[in-house]
C-alpha cells in the first residue's frame, strides 16, 4: 500500500463522507505548484477553489501569521483590535469606498447569511414595510447553510434537508422580465452573482446586470452582490461589479480574503448598516486578529503587485487560446466563457474524463455543472504555466477527437 492508499484508508474510517475527493493527497505547495505525498508535482489551476489568489506558501503571509500568533491570537469581538480595523479600512478602500461598513465572519455562506439578515432587518426595522423575500437566480450558489442553500435553489443541494426556510424566490438567469414579474411588496432584496461559479462559470450580460440594478432602484429593493468567488482581483477587476458599473447596497466576500485562512466579510452602505445594532448579529471568530492580520497583508499584495491587471491580461490570453481550441474541436467544446482568471470550458459531454487526463499530465483543475472545466488558478500563475496547461489540454482533445 503506497502513501496515498494509506491516507485514503485512514480517511475512510474517520471523516464524514461529504466530499467526492480527487485521487490526490497534497503534502506541500508553493506559488502555483502542488506536491503530492508520492513526490509528484502539479500545476494548480484550482487554487483551493478560487481561494489562494496570491499563491501558496507566501513567505510574507507566513511571517505575518507567525508574528501575530506570537502577539495576539483571539480575544473575541467584545474588544477592539487594530488588526480588524486595518483589514476593514483596506477592504473598503479596495471597493473605492463605495461601501461604508464591514461585518467580518468566517466563510462565504456566513457572509451571505449576514447579507440576508441585514436585508430583512432593514426592511422590517428601518423601512418598516414588513418585506422579507429574497429573490435569487436559477443556477446560483450562495452556500451550504439552510438559508443559503435555499437561496441557491438547486434541488441537488437541498435533497434530504426539508423543510427549507421560507422567503426565497428563484427566477431565470439573464431574464430581466422574469425578475420584474417576481417583485412584490414582500420583496426585501435581490441577491446575485455576476458570474455564476458553481453554476458553470456563467457571466451575467451587462444589459442584465444593469436591468437588475434598475429594477431594484425602481421598486426600492436592496441589491446584494455575492462576490465570494468573483472578488479580490479574480475577474480582472478588484471586484466583479466594477466590470458592470453597478453599485450594490450589500456585497459579500470570502474565499481569497485571507488566502486560505477562514474569513468572510459583508460590506454595506451606511444606510443599510442602520439595521444592525449591538446584539442583532455576531460571529465569535469573525475578524479575529490572526485572520485580519493576514487579510490585511493579502490586500496589500493584491494592490502592490497589480493582480487585477495581471488576471485581466493572462485571462484574456488564455481565453483566446481556449476559444481557438473550441473552433478546432466544435464536436467536443460548446463554449468558452468567463472574465479574467475565472474561465469555464463547456464540453458536450461529462468533463470528468478530461479532468482525469489532465491530472495524469500534472495539472489540477475541477469540473462544475458536470460539463464545465473550471479554471481559477492562483493569480500569480506564469504565462509559461498557462502555456503548459494549454498544450496538455490540446493533447487530451486530440485523443478525444
Amino acid at each position: 500500500m503506497n502513501a496515498f492508499e494509506q491516507i485514503k484508508a485512514r480517511e475512510e474510517k474517520v471523516i464524514c463522507h461529504t466530499y467526492g475527493r480527487y485521487p490526490l493527497a497534497i503534502r506541500s505547495a508553493k506559488g502555483c505548484k502542488l506536491e503530492d505525498v508520492n513526490g509528484r508535482e502539479y500545476v494548480d489551476l484550482l487554487a483551493g477553489i478560487a481561494v489562494v489568489n496570491v499563491g501558496h506558501s507566501r513567505p510574507e503571509l507566513t511571517e505575518v501569521l507567525a508574528a501575530q500568533a506570537a502577539k495576539l491570537g483571539h480575544v473575541s469581538n467584545l474588544f477592539y483590535t487594530t488588526e480588524q480595523l486595518d483589514a476593514a479600512e483596506k477592504l473598503l478602500a479596495s471597493a473605492n469606498n463605495r461601501f461604508d461598513r464591514v461585518f467580518f465572519c468566517n466563510s462565504g455562506a456566513e457572509a451571505n447569511e449576514a447579507a440576508i439578515k441585514l436585508a430583512r432587518r432593514y426592511s422590517q426595522k428601518i423601512k418598516q414595510n414588513g418585506a422579507s423575500d429574497i429573490i435569487t437566480f436559477e443556477g446560483a450558489f450562495h452556500g451550504r447553510t439552510l438559508a443559503t442553500v435555499t437561496a441557491t435553489g438547486q434541488p441537488k443541494y437541498m435533497d434530504g434537508f426539508a423543510p427549507m426556510p421560507q422567503g426565497f424566490v428563484h427566477v431565470p438567469w439573464n431574464d430581466p422580465a422574469a425578475l420584474e414579474a417576481a417583485i412584490t411588496p414582500k420583496t426585501a432584496a435581490v441577491m446575485m452573482e455576476l458570474i455564476q461559479g458553481e453554476g458553470g462559470v456563467r457571466p451575467a450580460t451587462k444589459e442584465f446586470a444593469h436591468a437588475v440594478s434598475a429594477i431594484c432602484k425602481k421598486h426600492g429593493v436592496l441589491l446584494i452582490i455575492d462576490e465570494v468567488q468573483t472578488g479580490l482581483c479574480r475577474t480582472g477587476r478588484f471586484w466583479a461589479h466594477q466590470h458592470y458599473d453597478v453599485q450594490p447596497d450589500i456585497m459579500t466576500s470570502a474565499k481569497a480574503l485571507a488566502n486560505g485562512l477562514p474569513m468572510g466579510a459583508m460590506l454595506c452602505t451606511e444606510e443599510t448598516a442602520k439595521a444592525f445594532v449591538p446584539g442583532t448579529h455576531a460571529a465569535t471568530f469573525g475578524g479575529g486578529p490572526l485572520a485580519s492580520a493576514v487579510a490585511s497583508k493579502v490586500l496589500d499584495i493584491m494592490k502592490d503587485e497589480g493582480l487585477a491587471q495581471r488576471a485581466e491580461e493572462l485571462g484574456a490570453y488564455a481565453k483566446d487560446k481556449l476559444q481557438d481550441m473550441a473552433a478546432l474541436y466544435p464536436d467536443l467544446i460548446s463554449d468558452v466563457r468567463g472574465l479574467g482568471l475565472m474561465l469555464g470550458v463547456e464540453f458536450k459531454f461529462p468533463a470528468k474524463e478530461i479532468l482525469m487526463q489532465l491530472f495524469e499530465r500534472g495539472f489540477v483543475c475541477n469540473v462544475t455543472h458536470d460539463v464545465v472545466l473550471r479554471l481559477v488558478p492562483p493569480l500569480v500563475i506564469s504565462k509559461e504555466e498557462i502555456d503548459a496547461f494549454l498544450a496538455a489540454l490540446s493533447e487530451v482533445l486530440k485523443k478525444q477527437a
